[in-house]
């Protein structure tokens, strides 16, 4: 085949070397794009730092029917020095919300601690527990 012949065939299958040049400029910034978002993401997981967690768990309710409330008890895992609040609610036999409360809990140098909280119900209630806990 001639050297003529040759041209024009890569020319027409994109094999000339101004496409190799293209290919490789794409691949080189496409893998350049990639390793950025990489990096980025590393720094911003990286970055996050931890937060201290907080942990509540229902250990028990009562039904104070005479008073028209719920008792919740539940035990608090926080990391000493940080105030806390959890919201205690009361539910019925549908899981409807008869009864909400806000404690606010001081901090402390236990990293575990026990409360237990009365609420009042607007129904008649059938449990009690703890819905959230988070750092003030």
């Amino acid at each position: 085949m001639a050297e003529p012949e040759a041209d024009a065939l890569a020319a027409r299958y994109g094999r000339t070397r101004s496409h190799r040049t293209r290919d490789r400029i794409l691949l080189v910034g496409a893998a350049v794009a990639f390793a950025i978002v990489l990096v980025a993401w590393v720094v911003w997981a990286g970055l996050d730092g931890q937060k201290p967690a907080v942990q509540a768990t229902d250990t028990s309710h009562r039904l104070l029917n005479d008073e028209r409330a719920v008792e919740v008890s539940w035990t608090l895992s926080v990391p000493p020095g940080n105030e806390t609040a959890c919201a205690v609610q009361a539910l019925d036999e549908e899981f409807t919300i008869v009864g909400w409360k806000i404690v606010e809990i001081p901090a402390s140098e236990r990293h575990l601690r026990s409360f237990t909280e009365t609420v009042r119900v607007a129904r008649e209630a059938n449990t009690g527990l703890i819905s959230s806990c988070w750092l003030k």
